[in-house]
């Protein structure tokens, strides 16, 4: 299932904000995409369709955000209910990987090319998806 080529879709799924990264065709690379703002779910699940369509999208990799001991809390819950929405309605198949952390390398990453302000805050999410996508890819290319 996860070995089909084509591109990656990478979402890191905020309270606020869902951070989107798209992978190269050959899954070597991944690349902050976008962020699409609130948590209007048809407004949201529309985009990502979108998304999905404009870039031939043949796999969805969605952050997990499991709790530090590694269980599954609240906000895992929510993911798992987007997911089940997601997958009703787009072909691609959907995997999760684990987003520990990702926010803070995020925020690492944007330190050290000084992005700061409105516009760090606006990036963020894009950057924790790319990071999630790019962990998932190196992952699957060590397997």
């Amino acid at each position: 299932m996860t070995s089909a080529p084509g591109r990656c879709l990478g979402l890191d799924l905020g309270t606020d904000r869902v951070g989107v990264a798209i992978s190269n065709d050959d899954r070597t690379i991944a690349t902050p995409l976008e962020v699409i703002p609130g948590q209007d779910w048809s407004v949201l699940d529309k985009r990502i369709a979108e998304i999905v369509d404009e870039w031939d999208v043949t796999l969805i990799v969605v952050g997990a955000p499991l709790s530090l001991d590694g269980s599954h809390g609240p906000a895992m819950k929510k993911t798992k209910k987007a997911i089940a929405r997601l997958g009703a309605t787009l072909t691609p198949p959907i995997v999760t990987y684990d987003e520990r952390l990702t926010t803070v390398t995020a925020h690492r990453v944007l330190d050290e090319q000084g992005v700061s302000g409105k516009s760090r805050r606006d990036m963020v999410d894009m950057v924790a998806a790319q990071v999630i996508l790019q962990g998932w890819i190196e992952k699957r290319n060590h397997e």
